[in-house]
């Protein structure tokens, strides 16, 4: 019997090691792809290396884990080699892979993606011959030098100011030749890319590009491996309480591809509303296209469903002749797709009974997919869809219970924008209603900035271009965010959900210009610090300041709160000093007040002026005048906190005047007056 550790565990239509309770060790991503393929979902093969192997290298490096990992990896690449029938570093018909991070909790964007790894100047071509498509082949390979020239070698941009260096190289040759998409480009145009983009590493970085496979493989091993404690992995963690300790896994997976026509796709969808928490199955996708064009935002997504889609057009002004013609619906462009799609979503929520978010690439016609996870949501999301589930009876009420968050209750409070306001406002533009909610705050372009300026005491809403993990601790701290790119399923909109953050995405009418530190929408410049609201419900972006109200509590919350007391081992009270306070205390569900200051009674209007009246009067008659004025006012108030306490229990702090500080003051005072009211 072999006692060795094991690091690295298969998952295929043939053999699979993992399951969805393995998330310890395996990761969220490993345990659930394995556990797709015991449910029987079409997933490509792969292998995960384990947690334990993360914490060895940050324990003992690169060395040493290499060492145990080896020939465990060796023998997990020869297993996928043999589930799809191709061979790692065979330049005529070569196995790509796919390399992504997945640590036990979902950590959306940590780790960028890397895809087609495996590619170099000669598998290119057999990629090319093989496929029957020179565009495809070169596509994917200036895709593979992109993301791992960033994610590995770490070619970043230079500043803060400056955009992605490879995008500019993209947007340069686009504008040369004409043309406003990626799609637009051909073969040679990508070739070009290629040649450009290793230009440009050789530059920066004073290297070549990597072309031996299994260098390609291990580089962005221990790229993942170092992500866990990069600056945003470590951000996230002390944002979300995940300890250092947890590590992440590594998922390897064999390719397929979006990218290979008009048959081929990929996408991201929720098995039901993470904005709003409705059973409503949603999800973006594009045509011809890779994972992380979707989240990019570089071409506006089409919506999965037809319902979903209609709302899109209708949010976007967008007419149904052009919706149905220039941004049909997955349920109309490919409707068997849509409906094992549909099916497998549906298997997926009711197996892991919690609303799921899902990856999928459709490659010439048939249906993969590359990852299912329970899905980020809104505070109200969290309440509506933990209360449907209930109903739904695929989940019993301690479950329900604990499936909300107490911090995120907070967000069903915040105030929302006074429709008569909203009309009163000036629209700047329109984008997607990623993230619910409301928020008013000054301009800023750069996280970092964000936090200098929330810091400063000031409310802010964060604009970039679009958003990346770096702006983590800018995102935050804003208010609010907007983006010009991105769609539903953007980094922005993801984690916006998940921080409970106001956020638009997708204004694609706004400029950013992160030079001037200024954004245009038409003829219109705003400059940084300047006053913009977000409406997060409707996607749209007004000039200025927007009045708020106080926010209508569903009557999910109420069912929630109900659940809460039948199973509450302790009671609470609330802090109320007026009957306006109290009977928002007692519709919150609080069981009487625990304190009523008195003193707190009088601090508004003219009753604070009688106060101050009692306190500095010469002598007794003029106290209990001033005190003739306050008895009307406080009697009131108890009238009120009783009647809508009504057998509640309330304690009263009796109110005692400011102590006296000055000999002279304390000479004059007399003796204290107590406002003592007692039920």
């Amino acid at each position: 019997m072999n006692s060795s550790p094991k690091y690295v565990y298969v998952f295929g239509s043939q053999r699979t090691e993992g399951a969805a309770d393995m998330k310890n060790l395996l990761g969220g991503k490993g345990a659930n792809l394995a556990e797709m393929c015991r449910l029987g979902i079409t997933v490509p093969s792969g292998f995960t290396i384990s947690t334990e192997a993360c914490t060895a290298f940050t324990e003992r490096g690169r060395e040493a884990v290499l060492q145990m990992i080896q020939a465990e990896v060796l023998q997990g690449v020869a297993f996928v080699e043999a589930e799809m029938g191709k061979t790692f570093g065979n330049a005529s018909d070569p196995l790509l892979l796919s390399v992504r991070s997945g640590a036990r909790a979902s950590m959306p964007g940590m780790m960028d993606t890397i895809l087609n790894l495996g590619l170099n100047d000669e598998a290119v071509e057999g990629l090319a011959q093989k496929s029957n498509n020179d565009r495809f082949a070169w596509d994917s390979y200036r895709r593979f030098v992109q993301m791992y020239g960033d994610v590995v070698m770490g070619l970043k941009p230079l500043s803060k100011e400056e955009h992605d260096p490879f995008e500019i190289i993209i947007e340069t040759l686009k504008e040369k030749r004409g043309v406003k998409l990626d799609t637009e480009l051909d073969a040679a145009d990508l070739k070009e890319l290629v040649q450009r983009f290793k230009a440009l590493i050789r530059a920066r970085l004073g290297c070549e590009f990597p072309t031996d496979p299994w260098e390609q493989l291990w580089g962005a091993v221990w790229a993942v491996f170092e992500s866990w404690n990069n600056e945003r992995a470590c951000v996230y963690r002390e944002l979300n309480d995940i300890p250092a300790s947890w590590g992440t896994a590594v998922n390897v997976q064999a390719m397929v591809f979006g990218n290979l026509g008009n048959s081929s796709a990929t996408g991201v969808a929720f098995s039901r509303d993470a904005g709003t928490g409705e059973d409503l199955f949603n999800g973006e996708f594009l045509v011809n296209a890779q994972g992380e064009d979707v989240v990019a935002g570089i071409r506006t997504p089409q919506q999965v469903s037809l319902v979903g889609s209609r709302r899109w057009a209708e949010l976007a002004l967008v007419s149904e002749a052009e919706r149905a013609s220039q941004y049909p619906s997955l349920e109309e462009l490919m409707p068997p797709i849509y409906q094992q799609l549909l099916q497998f979503e549906t298997l997926l929520e009711n197996h892991f009974r919690d609303m799921q978010d899902i990856e999928f690439t459709i490659q010439e016609g048939k249906l993969w997919m590359l990852q299912t996870r329970n899905g980020k949501r809104t505070g109200a999301a969290m309440v509506r869809i933990a209360m449907e589930m209930l109903k739904q009876g695929m989940i019993d009420e301690k479950t329900a219970l604990q499936r909300v968050a107490p911090d995120r209750l907070n967000e069903l409070l915040h105030p929302i924008f006074d429709p008569k306001a909203i009309k009163a406002a000036t629209l700047i533009a329109r984008g997607l209603p990623a993230s619910p909610g409301a928020a008013t705050g000054q301009i800023v372009f750069f996280a970092d900035e964000a936090e200098t300026w929330a810091k400063a005491g000031k409310a802010v809403i964060l604009v970039r271009q679009e958003t990346s993990p770096e702006d983590l601790r800018g995102m935050s701290v804003a208010k609010g965010i907007l983006t010009a790119r991105g769609g539903m399923t953007s980094h922005a909109a993801v984690v916006a959900r998940g921080m409970g953050k106001c956020c638009v995405s997708g204004a694609g009418a706004v400029h950013v210009d992160l030079k001037a530190h200024a954004m245009t929408v038409g003829d219109r410049v705003y400059n940084e610090g300047d006053w913009i609201s977000l409406n997060g419900s409707t996607g749209e972006v007004l000039e200025g300041k927007v009045a708020t109200k106080d926010a209508e509590l569903s009557g999910d919350f109420g069912a929630l709160m109900a659940l809460a007391d039948k199973y509450k081992r302790l009671e609470v009270r609330a802090n109320a000093d007026s009957p306006a306070d109290a009977l928002v205390a007692h519709n919150f569900g609080a069981h009487g007040i625990g304190l009523c200051r008195t003193e707190h009674m009088f601090f508004e209007g003219e009753r604070i002026l009688a106060v101050r009246e009692m306190i500095l009067a010469d002598n007794e008659a003029g106290r209990r005048k001033a005190l003739a004025k306050l008895l009307p006012m406080q009697r009131g108030d108890f009238e009120g906190l009783f009647r809508v306490m009504h057998d509640l229990p309330v304690t009263i702090r009796a109110s005692w005047p400011p102590r006296c500080t000055s000999r002279l003051a304390r000479s004059n005072c007399g003796s204290r007056s107590c406002m003592n009211s007692t039920r």
